[in-house]
């Protein structure tokens, strides 16, 4: 069945059990979460499905100020952090999943599927419950959960860190099976460039006029845009200024992005960008410029020495998977985790094509990361 055709809506899962990791389980709960919906800024009712649910499998969880879930379980040696996010992309109300054979779900190709990330936040929660079933000993659990991540990993940047105190994170939030990490990502850094100018009618006096619209234009043209090496890139995503097409704008915004794999190098066009609004300010003296950069992310390269994939390699081999880590030009909650001196590996939970109407889930990858964590929970030496 392709993406969009016609297909069962899904109810249980039509399939038998996985080994210690539940299989009609994890897809049920999946299939519980995508049904509430959750676009960024609108995640009140997952958040609180997620907290219900994490107490109920004896956690102590709530919400810290920032919306974000956190829940802790107590276990022997150190913790270790489990963390997904709630919220989804557009468009992602009223989704309605269906069947692919006995092994992927997809949308019914109306919205996405909410694979990314209600699959992370199932594969969370069927650990913990396969770890309560067994009674085996395990690491200190703690869960974040958080809002707001796909629209500039808003939960993590104002989550409450007093609140963990683990030292290693496993964030369940990539494409692919388990063994799909990402290795490498970039330092990120944003811009705010406001142009202050002043209004004048447009046919009786524009000459007492200062054009923000077009000093800001000059200013456009110097900024680093596109691929600018194989380790960075830069963007110029929204300028807006100007009330109507009578008046002389007196204001504009220019908002932007510098991303590269070597902080050295976001850093020269972070300075390069700022010597340009100087050469464009000192041309135009009865203008104002304000320039205002802003650390979104730091980036990290993941080496085999990394206490992260030190706890998650020799899991993914012990099971039978070869590592496979490699560079991604987005961030993700790690990003912001390791900038709170906490080793994070970003790992895929079997999801394909997110963000789009096509996206799909493999159900025996979703298991096999199930696995990958609950092995790793459960490595305490």
């Amino acid at each position: 069945m392709k993406a969009g055709a016609p297909g069962r809506i899904l109810g249980a899962d039509p399939s038998g059990a996985f080994p210690v990791i539940n299989r009609d389980r994890v897809v049920q709960t999946f299939l519980e979460l995508v049904a509430i919906d959750s676009p960024s800024g609108e995640e009140d009712a997952i958040a609180a499905e997620l907290e219900r649910r994490f107490r109920d499998l004896g956690l102590e969880a709530s919400q810290d100020t920032a919306g974000n879930v956190l829940a802790r379980r107590e276990g022997t040696g150190e913790p270790i952090l489990l963390s997904a996010h709630m919220d989804t992309v557009e468009p992602g109300r009223g989704i309605r999943p269906t069947w692919d054979g006995p092994d992927i779900i997809r949308s019914d190709g109306t919205t996405i599927l909410g694979a990314d990330n209600k699959a992370g936040c199932a594969v969370i929660l069927e650990v913990i419950q396969s770890a309560i079933e067994d009674e085996a000993p395990v690491r200190p659990i703690e869960v974040a959960i958080s809002r707001g991540e796909e629209v500039g990993l808003v939960g993590a940047a104002n989550m409450d860190y007093s609140r963990i105190s683990a030292r290693v994170a496993i964030v369940i939030d990539s494409g692919g099976p388990p063994s799909s990490i990402q290795g490498q990502a970039p330092y990120h850094y944003t811009y705010d460039i406001e142009v202050h100018g002043r209004a004048a009618h447009a046919g009786l006096e524009p000459e007492k006029g200062v054009p923000a619209i077009s000093i800001a234009a000059e200013i456009v043209l110097g900024l680093p845009q596109g691929r600018l090496d194989s380790e960075t890139t830069g963007n110029v995503g929204k300028i807006q200024g100007g009330l109507v097409r009578n008046a002389v704008p007196d204001h504009t915004l220019i908002q932007g992005e510098m991303r590269s794999m070597v902080e050295e190098k976001v850093e020269t066009m972070v300075s390069r960008t700022q010597r340009h609004v100087d050469d464009v300010q000192a041309k135009h003296p009865d203008a104002r410029i304000d320039a205002r950069f802003h650390t979104a992310y730091p980036g990290y390269t993941l080496t085999p020495d990394d206490p992260a994939a030190k706890l998650l390699y020799p899991v993914l081999e012990g099971l039978g998977f070869k590592p496979d880590p490699h560079p991604v030009g987005g961030g993700t909650d790690g990003n912001v985790f390791r900038g709170h001196g906490i080793a994070s590996v970003v790992i895929g939970r079997g999801g394909y094509n997110q963000h789009t109407k096509d996206e799909y889930l493999v159900i025996p990858e979703m298991l096999e990361c199930a696995r990958v964590v609950e092995g790793c929970v459960r490595r305490i030496s």
